[in-house]
């Protein structure tokens, strides 16, 4: 492993740790290495239950990154009516939607080819 791939492999366990921290549900992880064109290396998706819940998601990753690791989002996008909010930390891209519009959009089968990591939480 690199140097990077070990900082990647940091910032993902970081952004787990923060959604979990409020019981982000549903998380999968897609590895988009072996991928071509594209802009990241991995996305994290998650879903909450409410835009109140997807925007506490959206906090506790951004203050376990921030604390852990002294990294902060380059781009966040979506915040206004949380329904599907993206947080771009360049090589890893976190979607955190509302349960209804992750069904909708279905990055999980459009990016059919990337290797998934389904995260099982305990609560």
């Amino acid at each position: 492993m690199n140097k990077n791939e070990i900082g990647t492999d940091q910032l993902i366990t970081h952004i787990i740790k923060g959604i979990e921290e409020v019981k982000g549900q549903d998380i999968n992880i897609l590895d988009l290495r072996e991928i071509e064109n594209t802009v990241c290396s991995y996305f994290v998706i998650c879903n909450g239950t409410s835009n109140t819940q997807v925007n506490a998601i959206v906090n506790s990753v951004q203050k376990t990154v921030s604390k852990s690791l002294k990294d902060k989002p380059w781009h966040v996008e979506g915040s206004e009516n949380a329904e599907w909010v993206l947080m771009d930390y360049v090589d890893v891209v976190v979607h955190v939607f509302q349960k209804h519009i992750r069904e909708f959009y279905d990055i999980e089968g459009l990016w059919g080819d990337a290797k998934t990591t389904v995260i099982e939480t305990n609560y």
